[in-house]
């Protein structure tokens, strides 16, 4: 199968290609999406059978300072990709997050409940999903949350580093999700591409937690069980962004076809004895 994916200079796209060497990858240094020829033209010239595509811009609070930014790279950027998948007659897998959802409900979100972005970066990644629905039938349309990755700035590597350098830490106890490992979302968003069973689908690793409970987890796991970390709520927590409260994914629909990503916590421990190993 070729496949072409973009933002390959990201967690997902990097963790992607590491497992597809004979993959097209397009980091956004090498591609911008924003421009419609030279898309067409990447795309054109690949000929793929699956696009996959991870570019975006994810800065929650950049996105929140310019929402026009946003909307200019999830939206019209994926409307390229779009229009070029549909051009070429290959499918198309968008990376899309839970922040199309706006957290009020308080329960795992299933993949087809009605979305209702709470900040300009959700809204602009559920535009991103009208336009995959809209252009390209054959497509893929993977829900995830909380990251975490090798060679990544995400909130792990926020924790640990702070920790490190002994500053203090104030952590909201009021946002709720499912930490998600770069590795396993490949694994998963390769076996569901192979499958040819078009759709909405969350994936993530399984459990969901405050992200109070995940930063104590993460220095726990990383031996610093001793490190005090501040429980606030968001309301205290003075950022452009305002994330959704309880946004939990659930995984309904790829677990019937026998697609799911281990617990959260056992990915994480995979995270810190990878990242170990690479420092030895």
């Amino acid at each position: 199968m070729r496949i072409l994916i973009t933002g390959v200079g990201g967690g997902v796209g990097g963790a992607l290609l590491r497992r597809l060497p004979d993959a097209i990858g397009y980091a956004h240094s090498q591609l911008d999406v924003t421009d419609p020829q030279a898309v067409l033209r990447a795309i054109a010239e690949a000929a793929p059978q699956v696009v996959i595509h991870c570019a975006a811009l994810t800065n929650v609070d950049r996105c929140a300072q310019a929402p026009e930014e946003a909307l200019y790279v999830n939206g019209f950027g994926t409307q390229n990709v779009a229009l070029a998948c549909q051009k070429v007659g290959a499918a198309l897998c968008y990376l899309s997050t839970n922040e199309v959802f706006n957290g009020e409900r308080g329960a795992p979100y299933g993949e087809y409940d009605p979305t209702q972005p709470a900040n300009p970066y959700g809204y602009s990644k559920s535009v991103g999903e009208q336009i995959v629905r809209e252009l390209v039938p054959q497509h893929y349309i993977v829900r995830t949350s909380w990251v975490f990755a090798h060679n990544g700035r995400n909130f792990l590597q926020r924790i640990v580093g702070l920790a490190r350098e002994g500053k203090p830490l104030s952590v909201v106890t009021d946002e709720v999700a499912c930490p998600t490992y770069a590795e396993d979302l490949a694994e998963g968003i390769l076996a569901l591409v192979h499958t040819e069973r078009y759709g909405t689908y969350h994936l993530t690793n399984q459990g969901a937690l405050s992200r109070y409970a995940f930063a104590r987890a993460i220095l726990d796991a990383y031996g610093m069980a001793d490190y005090p970390i501040a429980p606030i709520v968001k309301a205290q927590f003075n950022r452009p962004s305002r994330p959704p409260t309880y946004s939990a994914l659930q995984n309904t629909f790829a677990a019937l076809i026998g697609i799911t990503l281990r617990d959260w916590r056992a990915a994480l421990h995979a995270f810190i004895e990878y990242e170990r190993e690479r420092e030895r």
